[in-house]
């Protein structure tokens, strides 16, 4: 095994990032067979994205995707989080400052569309709580094993803004309109055995399971034929691309409440640790 480290000085290179060293957030780990471990490595934080994270996470795919040493990914969290969603201060900067909408709004659809279209499989060990952000690498990943301890919530609705990210274009085929609609609506957490059997992930193992169950998943898709995952993954991702309109509108929408009072009220809340009251609710 080898591990490649991102560089130290948290410069975001111009335009598409094109290799693994300009990676900041991300680490990464080669294991024998193909398989390639992405931490996600902002732990202090419970691996929160904050603008470059949340940008670094849209890119990675393309790179993996140009690494013909590389069959399969497993995507993780360092520490006792996958990751807790977009980091408070970019939410905040998002309620006041339209450039700052304008660039989430463009890497939360990349995030979605370049995960979608990527060509290799990607395996999630979802190995503690997962949120916004964090819960969309997750869930679009191919395969999803979960924790028994981990709780999943979307969490837009409870900021004041509209499920946008992932949850629209991918919840109600997973799990169902009903439910889909409850968890959003509500952004109620949902626990690693619940989201199982709800179908929301593929799998829920025992907690110190997790990563060895998702790297023996990778194993054997890597040790398979590779254009056989390849063209089925691709082929199965279609449904997923027909509910593209409603993905581009509620991410829009998503945006738009960014710069709301209620998602002020939102984050002001989560600060204060305490109920929100939001404007519109009267």
């Amino acid at each position: 095994m080898t591990t490649e480290h991102p560089p130290a000085d948290g410069s975001i290179p111009n335009g598409a990032i094109t290799s693994y060293d300009d990676f900041r957030h991300l680490r990464f780990d080669r294991h024998p067979g193909g398989v390639l471990v992405i931490t996600i490595d902002r732990p202090e934080v419970l691996n929160a994205a904050n603008e470059r994270l949340h940008r670094e996470l849209s890119e990675v795919w393309a790179v993996v995707d140009a690494d013909d040493e590389i069959a399969v990914s497993v995507v993780t969290g360092a520490g006792r989080a996958f990751s807790a969603g977009g980091d408070l201060a970019m939410v905040e900067r998002m309620t006041t400052d339209h450039a700052a909408v304008l660039e989430q709004w463009r890497d939360a659809g990349a995030l979605v569309e370049r995960m979608l279209s990527s060509v290799k499989p990607i395996v999630a060990a979802i190995n503690g709580v997962a949120v916004g952000a964090g819960l969309a690498v997750a869930l679009l990943a191919d395969v999803s094993i979960v924790a028994q301890s981990a709780r999943l919530s979307d969490g837009h609705a409870r900021l004041g803004v509209a499920a946008g990210d992932h949850a629209v274009i991918l919840w109600p085929l997973l799990c169902g309109m009903a439910k889909a609609k409850y968890y959003l609506l509500t952004a109620d957490f949902v626990d690693g055995p619940e989201a199982e059997r709800i179908g929301l992930v593929t799998k829920c193992v025992a907690d110190d399971r997790v990563l060895d169950e998702a790297m023996e998943v990778a194993a054997r898709l890597a040790a398979g034929s590779r254009t056989a995952t390849q063209w089925t993954k691709r082929a199965l991702n279609r449904w997923l691309s027909q509910a593209a309109p409603a993905f581009g509108e509620s991410l829009a929408l998503e945006m738009l409440g960014f710069l709301g009072p209620d998602a002020a009220e939102g984050v002001a809340a989560v600060r204060e640790r305490r109920p929100p009251q939001f404007p519109s609710a009267g």
